[in-house]
């Protein structure tokens, strides 16, 4: 399994000359309002199906929350949690669950908490984002959701980001979550499973494969090879890298080795729109995300966009969204580093 292999141990690992233990390990699940169902349910299925294979209760969960009491996820499943509180009930495992509310940071204080007790914490998608916004040099390499990588790469200046599905940093793991949270969690409890147990739970998952930590996120349509033409995987791949300056038409077919109309013929069949339209909207699609995920000046983002001009952007914005980028902004209350401090922690970064 590729996670214990990486490193990942916050479960004891098994000793085949020993009787197994039956010890009960617990997992806190950190949620807030709008918190990521995809994720919430990942986790609970996976540690379930997990008890049914080792044929006892080896795994526990608890939600907790700083809004405690009946919580709504983003898509309306609901979850009853406890208060989360300061220096208090830690479970062997803390993962903190993605969604609109996690980059507020408020389970801050219970990671660096964590930290100091050697006890392992998961960021999973949003709140990975959250923690590499607010921590300034992190010990070792992070990762997030790929859908927020450009966008931190375009606001700050981080060195051991990478665009993997979980890295492991000073105890804590920052992961994409999202689809892959099944994955990671059978990577964390694997240590105490066999690898016929581990490959059975893969299989109740219906996981055809089970990927490493350090296997790079699918990060864009061109990662889809299966689903598109050869040619028109080659062509979304050079509009996705070439964003910022964005390639003609001529320059891209060439690149391609088709004819114009050719291209466009093969895009209109699978698109249903030319190439031409298909590479603006991938340039508006990220120009969304940097106005509303971030507090970067609209002419900034026009240049980081391709459309060198806040005219330019206004108009192809407006068009695809119905919202200039002002109003898109203005909608949105933006708190990247929202984030509670108290005298005994610094907000700057982890706890030694």
């Amino acid at each position: 399994m590729g996670l214990r292999e990486a490193g990942f141990q916050p479960f004891g690992a098994i000793d085949a000359k020993q009787p197994r233990q039956p010890l009960q390990k617990s997992v806190e699940i950190f949620v807030g309002k709008g918190f990521c169902d995809l994720e919430v349910a990942s986790i609970s299925q996976t540690l379930a199906l997990a008890n049914d294979i080792l044929a006892r209760d080896a795994f526990s969960w608890r939600f907790v929350s700083d809004a405690p009491g009946l919580v709504s996820g983003a898509t309306g499943l609901m979850v009853r949690a406890e208060p989360a509180i300061d220096d208090h009930g830690f479970s062997d495992l803390m993962i903190v669950v993605g969604g609109r509310s996690a980059g507020k940071a408020t389970w801050l204080r219970r990671v660096r908490a964590m930290q100091r007790k050697a006890l392992p914490a998961v960021l999973l998608s949003d709140a990975a984002t959250a923690y590499i916004n607010s921590v300034k040099q992190p010990a070792g390499k992070v990762t997030t959701h790929w859908r927020d990588i450009p966008t931190l790469a375009e606001t700050g200046y981080h060195p051991n980001l990478t665009a993997r599905f979980s890295e492991n940093s000073d105890g804590v793991i920052t992961a994409a979550g999202a689809g892959a949270t099944s994955e990671l969690v059978i990577g964390l409890i694997a240590p105490i499973l066999d690898s016929a147990q581990v490959a059975e739970l893969g299989n109740r998952l219906l996981l055809h494969t089970i990927r490493k930590s350090d296997c790079e996120q699918p990060k864009d349509l061109s990662d889809n090879e299966g689903l598109f033409d050869l040619h028109v995987t080659q062509a979304i791949r050079l509009m996705e890298d070439t964003i910022a300056d964005p390639m003609s038409m001529a320059d891209l077919t060439a690149e391609v080795g088709l004819s114009t109309r050719h291209l466009e013929r093969v895009f209109r069949k699978v698109f249903d729109d030319t190439p031409a339209k298909f590479y603006k909207r991938l340039r508006t699609k990220r120009a969304r995300t940097m106005i509303e995920e971030t507090l970067m000046p609209i002419v900034e983002v026009a240049v980081a966009t391709g459309f060198g001009s806040c005219d330019t952007l206004s108009k192809a914005v407006k068009d695809e969204y119905g919202l200039t980028p002002s109003k898109m902004r203005s909608r949105k209350k933006i708190s990247l580093l929202s984030y509670h401090s108290d005298t005994n922690s610094d907000p700057s970064g982890p706890a030694g």
